[in-house]
């Protein structure tokens, strides 16, 4: 044998390996997750109908409510024989919706791929079904494909089983695997807990901090190093006009690790009626460097604008030198304005005799705590009568707490949402000289050991076999061989995330790790676990991420206690990489509605900058091996079936990213009421036959397996009565001309089915886009195209096309038809569209109107060329349904506050993953 054709055996033995290991079902690969994309929750309320799924699952009360109504609709068209036998396996296939897993059942968990009618069931309780109750899946879909099924046990399991038998129905609640600590952190094999990431800001140069005003308005305001600070709504849009602008004022630089600069900001606890905010900035007063906390006073005018006139400096401390700057400021919920201040800076705290964080006569090295209400006419603060220092020689009395080194990043427990308990806390990061890093836990008067102590270890072995000492030791430090940097962080206190109660989340700036402790209520020892992201299909849920930039800045807590982080890519403050992330659980959620608010009305001068996620969502990216098929044959009846809309008014939308054609995107919602069952009266059933009393039905127990069935031999064929029949016939009425195959048993009366055909919607691309310029002529004739000859018309003549108001074109420098620049038809004349609020919903709505089924991008700031004529729509918002840009939110034809140079442009196509 050749050289050559041994290399292509060995290379095609390889890869049948590398398929063989991607294609086997690999254990502990699905996490819960409902088919909201959202994970499970305990429900508020106990259920009723899906009993075993009342602790933990994917159903409150109200859907539980509507699939028991489903339930006893459907047994209308049993007897009572057919009650008993069937019921428990209608029951069990419905109450699947509410299963922790019921995402993986209905294969929802690929946006790629459609989602099941129906939860998918192991191969042995499939065939159970199939023996016992063949013909009730009938009523359990709207697909006219379960016709040719019910007689074929294969067709029948192929339709319903889930082949993977690790995730099938039962096997998926008895798997030992899966269900340990189901609904708890998913920790990897190494006990990192696994979180994942939702992308809030971007585009932000070094990030430093993120505070709320805690005015109802769930708005946050972001900082950045060289001295802006920006305002976003609760929908992430920012506001285009600066919070606050320091630039002129702040000293920084450029230069990567630079620790100068705009450091922190705190409004004060009672901003809506104080309307105060504090600042922490470096500045140059003659050629000394200083470290400046200014007060400013809202804006009588704008109440996202500070006044900029206002500023009022509160205290100025000269730094010796250039890094060590501290730089945290809080309010405690005693009132009082905590600052947080460095040590001065250089090794080792060479100042004076002891270093100046054990120097009590100065503020380098310190907490401080100041009175800063009631100060309009006075002194800019006042000292709080309970300051520790307050009358002791030598010290200052601002002092709260001293021997820290350089303080980065705070925060105050809110306690326990249900006890209050650990309410008030002072948390710290303290960054190490060379060996350590420590948080810290700071109390009044107390002693942090710097330069004595780094960490738990001597870092200066005379002062720190000192016996005056007497200083409190951190709750947790760690090595430099974990980070060199450590980013206090919050305990988690906030309400979608249950799990993560009482969780401290920290990180570290140099090594980018995140970590987390959770104190031991029986020991009182803080218990250390890192956190990672999660891994596999662990954050494949809607929006969500599970990377980030590497340099960990700050993090944050919006008004409803959720958690963030501030990073970068690039640390320096003229760098325009930061983004900061929300911080979410994949494992547990609370019940829906429980943590729902809704914003106080903010109002807006200028222009709002609508938020575009640059990081791609985990839901977004196709998966590494091949989804498991749900039929095995692709040309079956039923696998067309399953990827058609049956109910318009029922659809379910997948997520972003889904490569599913448009004309397939919507979904039924699963388990709806069948058309015709409500409306449909009982009738009078033979004596042989069960009939359920009309009052409120409660549920019945349930018969075993084992249930005996009637036997059938009188039964004749069936037919399923028109959807405009007001009466069902008695099972023992009905004939068809069908020919006759298994009997059906006398207990199941035939679903109401609709008589047209369905069409079929599994076009090929070719196909579709023939079809679609068909139904879609009059619309696509605007595109690109003024002018057009007429087919009746003079050889030579041209007929010019009159457009109607509304119709849009894409005007592109390469001649595509699918991509350009947007422009609409309005008032006899065509005109350009703003980018602002322009999103893919909008998008959608030229793309559909010219024939293109989705939109793949938007395309702003005239990335795609812009125009010269009039600007005709700005501030445009749809839902996505609508006809034309002219029925969507919008200014007023004409008025808008943009240029050329903010001229939107779109690209279409006919699958959402063809662009790529």
């Amino acid at each position: 044998m050749s050289r050559v054709s041994v290399k292509g055996v060995e290379l095609l033995s390889q890869w049948l390996l590398v398929l063989l290991v991607l294609l086997v079902p690999r254990h502990g690969n699905t996490h819960p997750q409902c088919l909201d994309y959202k994970p499970p929750f305990q429900p508020q309320e106990p259920l009723v109908f899906c009993k075993e799924y009342a602790k933990f699952g994917c159903c409150d009360l109200e859907k539980d409510d509507k699939i028991s109504q489903n339930f006893y609709k459907i047994m209308d068209y049993f007897d009572y024989s057919g009650y008993m036998t069937c019921a428990k396996y209608i029951r069990t296939i419905l109450c699947q919706e509410c299963s922790p897993y019921s995402a993986h059942l209905y294969d929802a968990e690929d946006a790629n791929t459609p989602m099941r009618e129906l939860p998918g069931l192991c191969g042995d309780y499939c065939s159970e079904f199939w023996h016992q109750c063949r013909y009730t899946i009938s009523l359990l879909t709207d697909n006219n494909a379960t016709v040719g099924i019910e007689e074929d046990r294969n067709k029948f399991c192929n339709f319903l089983e889930l082949k993977d038998r690790e995730y099938c129905y039962p096997n998926v609640l008895s798997d030992g695997k899966l269900n340990a600590n189901l609904g708890n952190v998913r920790a990897d094999p190494e006990g990192c807990l696994q979180l994942c990431l939702q992308e809030v800001a971007n585009g932000l140069r070094n990030p430093v901090a993120m505070v709320h005003a805690d005015d109802g308005t769930h708005r946050f305001f972001v900082a950045e190093q060289l001295g802006y600070v920006w305002a976003y709504l609760a929908n992430g849009s920012r506001i285009d006009r600066p919070f606050l602008n320091l630039t002129k004022a702040v000293l920084t630089s450029p230069w990567a690790g630079d620790e100068r600069g705009f450091l922190c900001m705190a409004l004060h606890p009672r901003f809506t009626v104080v309307r105060k905010a504090y600042v922490y900035y470096s500045v140059s007063v003659k050629k000394e460097e200083r470290i400046r906390i200014s007060e400013f006073t809202l804006s009588a005018d704008d109440m996202n604008q500070l006044d900029h006139s206002s500023e009022r400096t509160i205290l100025e401390v000269v730094e010796p030198a250039s890094n060590h700057n501290g730089g945290q400021l809080l309010f405690g919920h005693d009132g009082y304005l905590y600052i947080f201040i460095g040590d001065g800076g250089r090794a080792g705290d060479p100042f004076g005799k002891f270093g100046n964080s054990q120097n009590k006569s100065t503020l380098l090295g310190k907490v401080l705590r100041l009175d800063v209400d009631n100060n309009d006419d006075v002194d800019p603060y006042s000292i709080p009568s309970d300051n520790p220092f307050l009358g002791e020689k030598g010290s200052l009395p601002e002092i709260y707490a001293y021997g820290v080194r350089n303080m980065w990043r705070c925060s105050i427990d809110r306690g326990d949402p249900i006890t209050r308990q650990g309410r008030g806390r002072l948390f710290c990061g303290d960054v190490g000289q060379n060996k350590f890093e420590e948080v810290d836990l700071i109390v009044k008067g107390g002693n942090y050991g710097w330069r004595a102590k780094e960490g738990f270890s001597c870092y200066d072995n005379r002062l720190c076999r000192n016996s005056s000492l007497d200083d409190i030791l951190p709750i947790f430090a760690y090595p430099h061989k974990l980070g060199k940097s450590v980013t206090g962080g919050y305990i988690y206190r906030g309400c979608q995330m249950p799990n993560l109660n009482g969780l401290y989340i920290f990180g570290d700036f140099m090594s980018g790790r995140l970590m987390s402790l959770k104190e031991n209520q029986s020991t009182g020892k803080w218990e250390y676990k890192e956190i990672c992201m999660g891994k596999g299909q662990t954050c494949r849920f809607t929006k969500l991420i599970n990377s980030y930039y590497k340099y960990i800045i700050s993090f944050a807590e919006d008004e409803a206690g959720e958690l963030y982080f501030l990073a970068t890519g690039a640390p320096s403050a003229s760098a325009r990489a930061g983004v900061i992330y929300k911080i979410v659980d994949p494992s547990r959620r609370a019940p829906p509605g429980k943590c729902s608010f809704k914003p106080t009305l903010v109002k807006i001068k200028g222009k709002l900058i609508h938020f575009h996620p640059k990081e791609e969502f985990v839901i977004n990216k196709k998966p590494m091996t091949t989804a498991a098929p749900t039929t095995t044959s692709r040309t079956t009846a039923t696998t067309m079936l399953l990827t058609t809309p049956s109910n318009p008014t029922s659809m379910q939308q997948r997520p972003t990213g889904t490569a599913t054609h448009a004309l397939t995107t919507s979904w039924r919602q699963v388990m709806t009421a069948r058309p015709g069952h409500a409306t449909t009266p009982s009738r009078q059933r033979p004596s042989l036959s069960y009939t359920r009393p009309t009052v409120t039905p409660k549920p019945r127990p349930l018969l075993t397996t084992g249930a005996r069935r009637p036997s059938p031999p009188t039964a004749q064929p069936l037919t399923r009565p028109q959807p405009h029949a007001t009466v069902r016939p008695s099972p023992l009425e009905v004939t068809t001309n069908r020919p006759q195959t298994t009997p059906r048993p006398m207990y199941w009366t035939a679903a109401t089915k609709p008589t047209t055909q369905k069409p079929n919607f599994t076009l090929s691309k070719a196909q579709d886009k023939f079809l679609k310029g068909q139904s879609d002529k009059i619309d696509r004739s605007t595109r690109n195209r003024v002018n057009k000859k007429d087919r009746g018309s003079k050889p030579g003549k041209q007929r010019r096309r009159k457009h109607r108001a509304g119709s849009v074109r894409l005007i592109s420098t390469e001649q595509l038809s699918d991509r350009g620049r947007v422009e609409i038809y309005i008032r006899g004349e065509w005109g350009t569209v703003c980018d602002d609020l322009f999103s893919s919903k909008a998008a959608t709505v030229v793309c559909q109107q010219l024939g293109f089924p989705v939109a793949l991008r938007v395309a702003k700031r005239a990335e795609l060329g812009g125009g010269s004529g009039s600007i005709l729509l700005d501030d445009v918002e749809c839902e996505g349904t609508e006809r034309t840009l002219l029925d969507c939110k919008r200014a007023k034809v004409g008025k808008h506050n943009c240029a050329h140079d903010e001229d939107v442009g779109v690209v279409c196509g006919y699958h959402h993953d063809e662009d790529k």
